[in-house]
């Protein structure tokens, strides 16, 4: 007999799409960057496996590695060093890590209704319950303070927030940071703040809640940046008494991160941020024309999403988000029901415009012709 926990929890509706995908389907379900790593990052990896950098590392990671990750996080605090930073195996990993070490059995979670497939589950897992706050459309997917005021109990232990999101593409503006901020000062509160997207921002400026209170815990990645998904690094960085006792968490789960890609990261540190801020650049291009192909779709309804690249939007038609996705997916093309996410992404799907602007027409069509198909839906 399995554990318990295994019940707890299911595959994501992401995973499903993808893996239920005929061949040669257009897919603007994953979200991954459609670019390689920058050259001088490949050539390092290869350097380093063929140099013998194939071995055991520390817990934490590269020390050089960590030094890296803390000067890109001078500009908020100038404080931030390596003890700071622990370099992990993916940002999944980094969010296992801080629900290993902040919740216990019986505590309360906050997690944004929608949000990434993996925060309730993270909870639940440790015995926590997650308690969902809300992120409606009407509100641009932005939190309301005070409903997270009424949602605080006694057993609120923390509250986990991603900007950019993933799936609305919403980015906080500093003055929802900061209340976000009190609130979790007032409440005895830890904030788990997903930051992986914070190098997307195409409207406003990112504001990262690192360097505005000690309550603050980062969780960050290579993934998108340097697009290297499939390498699975990523990091956190926390307070120092906390990282302490989160990389003897993170210990456990792997004892240390890959040497070889570590050592290929820094390299791609090393040279500039031109390839993420060129990559971030066709980013906007492809959302501004997502925005615009989705907009002459009859029954879809969509918030220009100011960062990540992921488009979320709503559809008017008389059909579950799986039923629309599913009937994609006959159609040839890849999406992710809205409510893998939370229950207010029903009468939602992701589109992911990490993908060829050609594939995003095409993609686009046949949402477009299937929309044209739905009894009671006019042409556009």
């Amino acid at each position: 007999m399995v554990a318990h926990r295994v019940h707890t929890v299911e595959i994501s509706g992401i995973r499903k799409m993808f893996e239920a995908a005929p061949p040669n389907a257009i897919n603007l379900g994953l979200g991954e960057p459609d670019f390689e790593p920058p050259t001088e990052v490949i050539e390092a990896l290869v350097s380093a496996v063929r140099d013998g950098m194939n071995h055991y590392g520390p817990s934490a990671g590269l020390a050089a590695l960590r030094d890296k990750v803390a000067e890109r996080y001078h500009d908020r605090d100038p404080r931030t060093g390596r003890e700071n930073v622990i370099v992990t195996g993916s940002g999944s990993e980094a969010l296992m890590v801080a629900a290993m070490c902040l919740y216990d059995r019986g505590d309360e979670v906050l997690v944004p209704n929608p949000g990434f497939v993996l925060y309730g589950p993270d909870a639940r897992l440790m015995g926590a319950t997650p308690v969902a706050y809300s992120l409606p459309s009407t509100r641009r997917y932005l939190p309301d303070p005070d409903e997270l005021e009424k949602l605080v109990t006694r057993r609120t232990r923390a509250i986990v927030v991603n900007s950019p999101s993933n799936p609305t593409g919403a980015v906080f503006p500093a003055k929802i940071v900061e209340k976000i901020v009190a609130l979790a000062e007032r409440h005895d509160l830890t904030i788990i703040s997903d930051e992986v997207y914070d190098e997307m921002v195409y409207d406003g400026k990112f504001a990262s809640f690192w360097g505005r209170t000690d309550r603050a815990v980062i969780v960050n990645s290579f993934s998108k940046t340097l697009a290297m998904t499939g390498w699975r690094i990523g990091y956190l960085v926390a307070p120092r008494s906390l990282a302490l006792d989160l990389n003897k968490m993170h210990y456990h789960i792997m004892a240390c991160p890959p040497t070889p890609a570590q050592v290929a990261v820094i390299a791609g540190l090393s040279n500039g941020t031109a390839a993420t801020r060129a990559m971030a650049r066709e980013f906007r291009a492809r959302r501004d024309l997502v925005v615009r192909l989705l907009n002459q779709v009859p029954g879809i309804e969509v918030v220009p999403p100011s960062g990540a690249f992921y488009a979320f939007p709503r559809f008017t038609w008389d059909r579950t988000a799986s039923e629309v996705a599913t009937a994609l997916l006959r159609r040839g093309v890849i999406t992710t029901p809205g409510d893998a996410f939370g229950s207010l992404g029903a009468s939602h799907l992701r589109l992911s415009f990490a993908a060829s602007r050609e594939n995003l027409k095409r993609g686009i069509a046949i949402i477009g012709r299937y929309a044209e198909s739905i009894e009671g839906v006019a042409p556009g």
